[in-house]
């Protein structure tokens, strides 16, 4: 990680631009715990990079002074790994949505998980595809009904008669694919989330928080009220070393624990597999001379 040459305080992340999402969106607790986090942190807006795809949460880099990159949709996880490899000493965050990141973007999930790169990515869960006015996505809970905007509920009827796949579990996925560092968090417990995301910034490896960020337009069943009942902080006495009971965590069927559920500190990331590719072909060649070949 970076190392900032002076303190810089959580409004010194914010940009000129202001936050455009509906009013009591869950985003905007999570952008907030951001800027607590990076502040903490001692982040450099100069050397960071904040990467999204498409969505409304993807909208995130222009409401943060720092470099950012929107992508295109479920693409954000790749470019965050190649800025991270060409640039190791930049201090990259990702950040997206459920569809975004477990929908169109989840075949790149495992394989970020084995590169392992020092990098976060932070998934504001809706349980809905909120940009384009409220389907189902993979979080989504059987049996939800999408009956479009709570303004106008005569439109976008994807699914009158309810969802009826099964949702998937983003945290027993990432523990099964030995994501370095999973937690969960809640947009409405910023400073919880605040202190979880520090925790994963400062990781060496991949890190996920998954932070639910309920979308009151398009998504009344799995509100703030529906997650204030159903979540939990992580048990004190429980190890986030050993995997197995991360696991048993994750997949428990009664409410949703908040916090640090696996971390391994021990997983050579990429950027240490680069490290030594580097050492041990040292004086064999560079870039530069292969370019020169074709001058």
């Amino acid at each position: 990680m970076a190392v900032a040459e002076a303190l810089f305080a959580p409004k010194d992340f914010k940009s000129d631009l202001k936050p455009i999402w509906c009013a009591g969106c869950g985003d905007f607790g999570v952008l907030n715990a951001l800027y607590k986090a990076m502040s903490a942190c001692g982040l450099n807006p100069e050397t960071t990079v904040v990467v999204s795809g498409i969505g409304c949460s993807s909208r995130l880099p222009g409401f943060v002074k720092s470099y950012g990159f929107h992508g295109v949709h479920g693409r954000a996880l790749p470019i965050a790994t190649g800025i991270k490899a060409a640039r190791p000493d930049l201090d990259v965050i990702v950040v997206g949505g459920d569809g975004d990141g477990y929908s169109i973007g989840a075949g790149h999930f495992p394989h970020c998980a084995r590169r392992n790169p020092d990098i976060t990515y932070l998934i504001m869960n809706n349980n809905t595809y909120g940009l384009t006015k409220g389907q189902v996505s993979p979080t989504s809970m059987v049996p939800m009904v999408s009956l479009g905007s709570k303004i106008d509920s005569k439109r976008w009827k994807t699914t009158p008669y309810g969802m009826m796949e099964d949702s998937i579990n983003p945290i027993a996925q990432a523990i099964a694919w030995d994501v370095s560092f999973v937690a969960r968090g809640f947009s409405y417990k910023p400073n919880q989330l605040a202190d979880i995301l520090t925790q994963a910034i400062k990781h060496k490896g991949f890190s996920l928080i998954d932070a639910f960020s309920p979308c009151p337009t398009f998504n009344q069943d799995q509100n703030d009220d529906f997650y204030k009942d159903r979540t939990y902080d992580v048990p004190e006495d429980h190890d986030p070393t050993n995997r197995v009971k991360a696991f048993e965590l994750a997949i428990k069927p009664e409410g949703y624990p908040i916090g640090v559920i696996y971390r391994r500190d021990d997983k050579p990331s990429l950027l240490h597999e680069q490290a030594v590719l580097r050492e041990r072909f040292a004086g064999q060649g560079s870039l530069e001379k292969l370019f020169s070949k074709f001058a």
